[in-house]
């Protein structure tokens, strides 16, 4: 329903835009082609032809499109704020509107010094700027909110997939534009204020979840920006829109029954995503030489470790093979936990005694679905008591006679919403849901497109910009 109102509404907004196109002395299909139209609408407004070729540069080619656009609106006279704004948010209404009004008619090239000789429109310095910062906040805000954002790679916990300093894109139609849920905020803040630091929002008006509709749903091994589930507890105490964005893989889909052996995923039953370039933890013993901290940076090998050996080296399994050639190694061994290592359990989900889990060695596990029930026992409270009480916003108590929810003895729960299983491809390096569980979905941000920019710190001068990853999609 969603999509056929959307096609409907865009269609009426181009029957608009074609007749006024005729209105202009141009022919009405050159309204429909995209870039095209672009090209006419710098003809008729006189606007530089060049501008049409920033419409291939992302989040650039957004604002060129509006500039273009509402230049092109104000050339039939629609300069004042209310129209320009309409013609933003409601072009199916105003643009049939003015094309089949008589009056309204093409007055010339409005970005022409002789359109604003010949139509002066007087604005106020103040209302200048006014005017611009509002359209600037509003753009910016629907189009971060709605559209797409960028996201830097702040930590290792996807390498090699994506790397430390990577600038992603990620887009929120994909899995749909989620409404939010703590709208008053202040603008490009996420939760902090800059500079002054505190708070960014207000909670004065909260509203429910609920998400648009989006291209696709989630899909097994997506990479997924989210937000941080664990923000909910104390000392933050964050609503979910303005929890820390996170970057993971989803390796488990709701329904899905998630363990680890010996370092491998496991789905089903089946071996779950193995990264191409995944890299775990070794030990690296020499021959009392020690490894060379220059060498270890020239080849992107993170050490782990810093302390006595054994050198503890974050690689993939290629490197492993070529450290264990350098002529002061002796040996390289995988650190892998072992199963039942309590020791090695410790914070790891569900932090709990009946469960001796850690990264190497974890589940079976049943991913919550929405519509799935739950039997409500000693063994089953540690793993669903979370998504229980704080996603789903129940009162859970345990009496003498049973599980209460809300008040009423219950000996099952049955799940509201979809929750997700994320991990990060570097596997001996990620703070993921091993260690604090499931993600609902109301806290999926969106999908994660490709890299637009990506910095190497350590990177001599010349090769501080990774060339090789600019506009590189994510698989």
């Amino acid at each position: 329903m969603w999509y056929i109102i959307f096609a409907v509404l865009t269609l009426i907004s181009i029957f608009g835009l074609y007749k006024l196109f005729i209105k202009a002395g141009q022919k009405g299909w050159e309204a429909i082609v995209p870039f095209y139209r672009e090209y006419i609408f710098a003809q008729l407004t006189g606007r530089p032809t060049w501008w049409v070729f920033l419409l291939i540069v992302p989040i650039v080619n957004i604002f060129v499109f509006y500039g273009l656009y509402l230049d092109f609106i104000k050339s039939f006279g629609k300069r004042r704020f209310w129209e320009n704004a309409a013609a933003v948010i409601a072009p199916f209404i105003v643009l049939p509107l003015w094309a089949n009004d008589p009056t309204v008619k093409y007055l010339g090239k409005s970005a022409s010094p002789e359109f604003k000789e010949k139509y002066p429109y007087k604005k106020s310095f103040a209302r200048e700027w006014a005017d611009a910062i509002v359209f600037a906040t509003v753009a910016a805000s629907l189009i971060r909110g709605f559209l797409i954002e960028a996201y830097m790679i702040p930590t290792g916990s996807m390498e090699r997939s994506l790397l430390v300093g990577d600038f992603l894109f990620v887009s929120k139609l994909n899995y749909g534009p989620r409404i939010p849920m703590t709208p008053i905020a202040f603008p490009f803040a996420h939760h902090t204020m800059p500079l002054t630091g505190g708070k960014a929002y207000s909670e004065i008006l909260k509203l429910p979840y609920y998400r648009l509709p989006g291209f696709q749903d989630i899909k097994r091994n997506d990479v997924v920006v989210f937000n941080y589930p664990m923000e909910a507890d104390a000392p933050l105490n964050r609503p979910v829109d303005k929890r820390e964005n996170y970057i993971k893989r989803c390796v488990g889909m709701p329904g899905d029954t998630i363990s680890i052996k010996d370092a491998i995923l496991f789905v089903n039953g089946k071996i779950g995503y193995q990264p191409p370039e995944a890299q775990l933890g070794y030990y690296v013993f020499t021959d009392g030489s020690g490894l060379s901290p220059q060498r270890l940076l020239e080849k992107r090998i993170e050490n782990y470790f810093y302390g006595q050996e054994p050198y503890i080296l974050l690689m993939t399994k290629e490197e492993a093979e070529d450290v264990k050639t350098w002529s002061n190694v002796k040996q390289v061994i995988p650190n892998i936990q072992k199963s039942g290592d309590t020791e090695a359990a410790q914070g790891t989900f569900p932090n709990n005694e009946h469960y001796n889990w850690n990264y190497d060695n974890f589940g079976p596990l049943i991913i919550p679905a929405k519509g799935w029930t739950v039997q409500l026992n000693e063994m089953s409270m540690p793993l669903y008591e979370r998504a229980i009480t704080v996603y789903e916003g129940n009162i859970l108590e345990k009496k003498a006679d049973g599980f209460y929810i809300n008040g009423k003895l219950a000996n099952s729960y049955t799940f509201k919403m979809n929750y997700y299983w994320m991990m990060g491809d570097n596997r001996h390096n990620s703070l993921d849901a091993r260690s604090w569980g499931f993600v609902p979905e109301d806290h999926i941000v969106g999908k994660a497109l490709f890299v637009w920019m990506s910095h190497d710190k350590d990177g001599t001068f010349l090769s501080k910009i990774r060339w090789n990853r600019i506009f590189k999609g994510i698989e």
